[in-house]
């Protein structure tokens, strides 16, 4: 079926100057064959986190002998999801999701301040909007799919950044974070983001696409 709407990247460019969460490791990307050098070929070598700039969270994260990311079901982070704007300068709180009555399966993504700038260009903010603990709660009740944010961990920084994360993935919910959806409206999109395929790992990096639904 032909599509004439064109894809929107919701993922923010790796490179080593974007913001990485404190205790990950530095990222380091570098071009390290160059032609102008008289290399054969021009080779970029790449060190960075598996949660580094837009990623996907696995339940091996912080569950061990779980599920790794190359384990992911290709269609939970695949297919009809919904974006939604949520206001406000706390935490991502239960009773503004609860406003959004978010569906069983459903894949969520979540607007906040935090894509009012190009947050990839700037130093890491401690004040990023993330969910609390009940938030979390919320969702796992409510059986959502997946839940993706626009900041680099679904749990706000001041918050009980484990326990918002176990509650999530215990109950099947896939999480994508580092999402810019700055120019995404609210509403129904087909959301195409795939993880790498790393074995056995925790997370991974991933490119992110949205354009809106138009299928029945």
């Amino acid at each position: 079926m032909s599509h004439s709407t064109p894809w929107l990247d919701v993922s923010i460019p790796l490179s080593s100057a974007m913001p990485h969460y404190p205790g990950d490791p530095v990222p380091d990307i570098k071009r390290v064959s160059l032609l102008e050098k008289g290399a054969d070929a021009n080779v970029t070598h790449l060190s960075v986190s598996a949660h580094a700039g837009t990623h996907v969270d696995a339940p091996v994260h912080f569950f061990s002998g779980r599920a790794g990311i190359d384990q992911i079901p290709l269609d939970a982070t695949m297919g009809r999801a919904r974006v939604v704007h949520l206001k406000g300068d706390g935490p991502v709180s239960a009773d503004a999701l609860r406003a959004h009555d978010p569906r069983p399966g459903e894949r969520l993504l979540l607007r906040t301040r935090n894509s009012d700038r190009r947050w990839w260009e700037l130093p890491f903010q401690e004040s990023f909007a993330g969910l609390n603990q009940e938030a979390a709660a919320f969702l796992a009740e409510r059986r959502v799919g997946c839940v993706g944010v626009d900041y680099l961990s679904v749990a706000g920084f001041h918050e009980d950044s484990p326990g918002v994360h176990r509650t999530l993935l215990d109950a099947g919910i896939w999480i994508i974070e580092g999402l810019y959806l700055g120019e995404a409206a609210p509403g129904d999109y087909e959301l195409v983001c795939l993880p790498l395929r790393v074995a056995g790992a925790d997370g991974a990096p991933a490119r992110a696409l949205l354009r809106p639904w138009t299928r029945g």
